[in-house]
């Protein structure tokens, strides 16, 4: 982040900077020191090592023939004096640093140069008389020449003692800088840092406190001036959150208030709506709720035609007679009501200065000072419009316009569910009447065509004197009578045991006993599994399966047993009407299949109209069984 001028961070940074360059060259000073005087030590070593070297150059010269150690001494006095002169850094050795070392190390050279080296070097190539004579003459020579090189000693004992001054006075002030530097930086962190936060802490606790007047005093225009004037503005936000919490709570409970209310209305309405009820009395009852809740004057619901293309007034509630005459029926598109049945906007109008389309002025004569008008609407598809009357002018809120909105909605599904209720009516009873036109066809139809046959052969015996012949047939005419009598007991007794028993197990119960007690023939009845019942219809369909099952048992198999078993088993459900009568072949016997073989051939449509299968096994001998599979558990209810 890029630091501004006149920042606490900028001022910060800068002052460490300042701080840690002051300290690093006051170290870097200490350590050349240092440095320097570990070099200074080794030469006042080697500048006094250089006396006694000279004292052995001169008794070497006084005492020993041999000229090698002689040579070797003078060598290593020169390498001597060349590091005095120039330093060694591998040692260390540090070479003079002022004028009076310089001044003396150079005497003591010239004089080793000039006097003494040469005498030495005369002496290691001259003969015994001149070497007496070089050794008298380097004896004169000594006592001032080692004076000298005391003398530089000195020089340099002196130097390094001032160089240990440096240091230590260097050393003093930076104990004096660090401490100085520590006072600057508490001092700089106590007046811009600590003091500030201190401030700020004391102001955040007395807010704690519910003190909402405290403010912080700006007084810099760094980051904790920033931060001063946060908290300033925060404080400034509280006061005035605070201060007015009461009169937000108030409108927030008065707005809660007016939620639970369109909660209630819409609860209420809708529960109503739910309810089975004709279609007056559900409009009527909608009116009445919406009137109450609203404290409106009057209402009305209008439904819309397709076939004549208009809305007709189906209830309403505070109109006049005159009104609803003249509004009892609309033209889509007609007035302002016509218009919102064609997808315009909910409206809510004062009637003073009404919208452009308003052709018809019942409202203005009725009296209403605001009307309303919403769409009564199911999937997108509108059904109808309702209006809400006020006689005193009444603005309505966005809620409520929302709300109306919504009770439209659900007042045109139930209208819609109303409608779907009355068409499946319609169509049950159109399935009825079809069921019994199938029974009434596949029995008393069969039986009174068989009869008119034989009253037509009766009246041709009669009429040819044939009176044996009128005899068999009237024999014939009470059999078949007999036979549709027992037909017309049947088809009673299975509407009877559809309509009286709720469930599949108890009607096939009641069928079979009833089987048993007209025709004598013993029947039993198996069950086997639990699992959820049926549809209603479906119930219905398979009981139909079963009684024309019974009945092509009593009229053709010549059974004494007759065993019905039901089996749900992984949510399928299994009926078998088996009997042990004289039984047939599938295979050679002519028109199983056929159209001929009515009652086979409704049962197959009511298996396959209730998604299951439908099997006939048989034996010549060995009896027939009829099973009936349903394998769709969609079809099964909870």
């Amino acid at each position: 982040m890029r630091i501004k001028p006149g920042k606490l961070s900028h001022k910060i940074v800068g002052m460490l900077i300042v701080f840690f360059l002051v300290a690093t060259v006051a170290i870097a000073l200490t350590l050349v020191i240092s440095w320097q005087l570990e070099g200074v030590a080794a030469a006042i070593n080697d500048a006094g090592s250089q006396r006694m070297r000279t004292y052995r150059i001169g008794h070497l010269m006084a005492r020993i023939q041999q000229t090698e150690p002689l040579a070797e001494e003078m060598l290593r006095f020169d390498r001597v004096l060349l590091d005095l002169q120039q330093g060694n850094p591998s040692r260390p050795l540090s070479p003079p640093r002022n004028a009076e070392v310089l001044q003396r190390l150079k005497q003591v050279e010239q004089g080793w140069r000039e006097t003494l080296r040469p005498l030495v070097q005369a002496y290691l190539t001259g003969n015994a008389s001149e070497r007496e004579r070089l050794l008298d003459r380097f004896d004169v020579e000594l006592e001032p020449f080692v004076s000298r090189i005391n003398e530089t000693v000195l020089a340099m004992e002196r130097s390094y003692a001032n160089d240990t001054d440096l240091l230590r006075t260097v050393q003093t002030a930076l104990i004096l800088l660090a401490i100085l530097g520590t006072g600057v930086l508490l001092r700089f962190f106590i007046r811009l840092v600590i003091l500030p936060v201190s401030v700020l802490d004391a102001g955040i606790q007395r807010m704690a406190e519910d003190d909402l007047t405290v403010r912080l005093p700006v007084s810099s225009d760094d980051e904790l001036g920033s931060l001063a004037k946060g908290f300033n503005r925060m404080a400034d936000h509280l006061e005035r959150v605070y201060n007015t919490l009461e009169q937000r709570v108030e409108e927030e409970t008065r707005r809660l208030a007016m939620r639970n209310r369109d909660l209630g209305i819409l609860y209420g309405t809708t529960a109503f709506l739910s309810e089975p009820a004709p279609l007056q009395t559900l409009c009527e009852g909608f009116l009445e709720r919406i009137k109450t809740a609203l404290g409106a004057d009057a209402g009305a619901v209008r439904l819309y035609q397709a076939q004549s293309d208009k809305l007709f007034l189906i209830a309403h509630d505070g109109l006049s007679e005159n009104f609803t005459s003249q509004e009892a029926a609309l033209s889509c598109g007609e007035c302002l009501c016509g218009k919102a049945l064609l997808g315009g906007p909910p409206l809510a109008f004062d009637i003073a200065s009404p919208p452009v389309g308003m052709t018809l002025k019942n409202c203005i004569r009725e009296g209403f000072a605001t009307a309303t008008a919403f769409g009564i609407l199911c999937d997108k598809q509108r059904l109808g419009v309702f209006n809400i009357y006020f006689k005193q002018p009444q603005a309505l809120s966005e809620q409520e316009m929302h709300l109306l909105e919504t009770l439209g909605h659900h007042l045109g599904v139930a209208i819609e569910n109303q409608r779907l209720k009355l068409r499946d009516k319609q169509l049950a009873i159109s399935e009825e009447r079809n069921l019994l036109a199938q029974e009434l066809h596949d029995s008393i139809a069969q039986g009174l065509a068989f009869l008119n046959i034989q009253v037509q052969l009766l009246q041709d015996s009669l009429n040819k004197g044939r009176v044996d012949e009128a005899l068999q047939t009237a024999g014939q005419l009470r059999e078949g009578v007999q036979e549709s009598y027992d037909d017309v007991r049947e088809l009673l007794v299975h509407f009877r045991t559809r309509v009286h028993h709720a469930d599949l197990d108890s009607a096939i119960t009641a069928a079979l006993e009833k089987f048993e007690g007209q025709t004598g023939i013993r029947t039993a009845f198996e069950q086997q599994g639990e699992g959820a019942p049926p549809l209603q219809s479906d119930e219905i369909q398979i009981m139909h399966i079963v009684q024309e099952s019974l009945s092509n048992i009593r009229k053709h198999a010549k059974a004494g047993t007759v065993q019905v078993q039901v089996e749900r088993l992984q949510g399928r459900c299994q009926i078998r009407i088996c009997d042990d009568g004289m039984g047939f072949d599938p295979v050679t016997e002519p028109n199983l299949q056929s159209d001929h073989h009515v009652g086979l051939k409704i049962m197959r449509e009511r298996a396959h109209r209730i998604g299951g299968e439908f099997r006939i096994t048989s034996k010549p001998g060995e009896g027939t069984c009829i099973s009936l599979s349903l394998p769709r558990e969609a079809r099964e209810v909870a």
